[in-house]
C-alpha cells in the first residue's frame, strides 16, 4: 500500500480498496481523542492551511476542530472576496498557492471551480485535500460516510445503498467512485434534470458498479440498508456565493424522506445520512427516530479529518 505521507486527497478515484479500510482503522485509534473531548500534541509542531472560495460550515470547521484536537495550528479564509483572488487582482490559483505553502505544512481548500484543488496540487510542496470542488468530487465527506457506515453497520461490503437528490453533486460523484471498491449495489433517484449524466453512467460501467436508477423513492427505499439524502433544491456550484432571492421551491414527494414513509416503508434498520445543510427533503421530525445517523455523520466528519490530517502529515502511517 502507498504511504499517505505528502499525498493529496483529491478523488476517491484515486483510492484502492485496502487503502480506505487502512484510513477507517486510522480513524478508530485517534476517535477517543474526539469523543473525550480533549486534544492531544501528535501534530502540535503542523499547520493547517484552510483555503475556502466557497462557504462552508462543516467542512471547513471539522477540518479546523481536527487540526486543534490533534493539537495543530490552523489559518487561512473563508471568503475569496476578503482575498486577492475575489477582488481587482483576480490572482491565480498557483499564486495564491505558493504563498500559501510557506504559511502552513497542508492546505484544504474548497473552490467553485471544478478541478482546483487538482490545479493546486500541481504548484504545492505540500499535501492539498479538497475540500469540495464545484461539481465535481467530495472526498473528505464521503469517506466520513462510509466510515459512518462502517461504524454503524460492521460492514460497508453486502449493504444496498439508496441515494436520492442531484446527482450532479460532488458527494455523488465522491460516493460512486467509492462504491466501485465495495460490492454494494446502489439505486440513485434524482428528477431527470438531474441524474446520472451518460458520461458518467459509462464511466461507471468500466468501473463495474452495480448501480440503477428510479423515479422515485418509495420504488427502492424498502430494499435499502443505506439511505443517502442531498437536496434536490440546490444552489449553483459554480459560483463562489450564490446568494439566493424570493422563492426557490420546495422539493418535490418523489425526493423527499418523511417520517411516514420511514415507518411504511424503509427496513427497521436503515440508517439515513444527509451531509447537510437540508432545505426540506428530510423534515426535522425525522431526526429523533432510529433512522437518523446524520449528527453521528457530523461527529465522524471531525474524526475522519483527524485521520487524513494524521495521515499526510506523516504522523501516522
Amino acid at each position: 500500500m502507498r504511504s499517505f505521507a505528502g499525498r493529496d486527497i483529491l478523488s476517491l478515484k484515486d483510492f484502492e480498496r485496502n487503502e480506505f479500510f487502512h484510513i477507517f482503522d486510522v480513524a478508530a485509534e485517534l476517535e477517543p481523542i474526539a469523543v473525550q473531548r480533549r486534544n492531544s500534541d501528535l501534530l502540535k509542531e503542523k499547520t493547517l492551511v484552510t483555503a475556502f472560495y466557497q462557504p462552508s460550515t462543516r467542512t471547513r470547521l471539522a477540518h479546523e476542530a481536527a487540526m486543534h484536537r490533534l493539537g495543530g495550528h490552523v489559518t487561512g479564509f473563508a471568503d475569496a472576496k476578503m482575498t486577492r483572488a475575489g477582488d481587482f487582482y483576480q490572482e491565480s490559483i498557483k499564486d495564491t498557492v505558493k504563498m500559501l505553502e510557506f504559511y502552513g505544512d497542508v492546505i484544504v481548500m474548497r473552490h467553485f471551480q471544478q478541478g482546483a484543488p487538482h490545479e493546486a496540487a500541481k504548484w504545492a510542496s505540500i499535501p492539498i485535500i479538497n475540500g469540495g470542488d464545484g461539481w465535481g468530487e467530495h472526498p473528505t465527506q464521503i469517506l466520513t460516510d462510509l466510515y459512518t457506515v462502517l461504524k454503524e453497520k460492521g460492514t460497508i461490503d453486502g449493504l444496498k445503498w439508496l441515494a436520492v437528490g442531484d446527482m450532479r453533486m460532488r458527494t455523488m460523484h465522491s460516493l460512486a467512485y467509492a462504491l466501485t471498491q465495495f460490492d454494494c449495489p446502489i439505486t440513485f433517484v434524482s428528477p431527470p434534470e438531474m441524474s446520472l449524466t451518460e458520461e458518467f453512467k459509462a464511466e461507471l460501467r468500466q468501473y463495474s458498479l452495480d448501480f440503477r436508477e428510479a423515479e422515485h423513492v418509495e420504488q427502492a427505499i424498502a430494499d435499502a440498508d443505506v439511505i443517502l439524502v442531498e437536496p434536490v433544491v440546490q444552489p449553483d456550484y459554480t459560483k463562489s456565493r450564490d446568494e439566493r432571492k424570493g422563492d426557490v421551491g420546495l422539493t418535490p414527494a418523489n425526493y423527499k424522506i418523511t417520517r411516514e414513509l420511514l415507518a411504511t416503508k424503509a427496513k427497521s434498520d436503515a440508517i439515513l445520512l444527509h451531509s447537510l445543510p437540508r432545505m426540506d427533503e428530510v423534515p426535522t421530525d425525522v431526526d429523533i427516530t432510529r433512522w437518523s445517523r446524520y449528527w453521528q455523520e457530523a461527529f465522524n466528519g471531525v474524526v475522519m479529518r483527524m485521520a487524513l490530517l494524521a495521515l499526510v502529515l506523516g504522523a501516522m502511517e
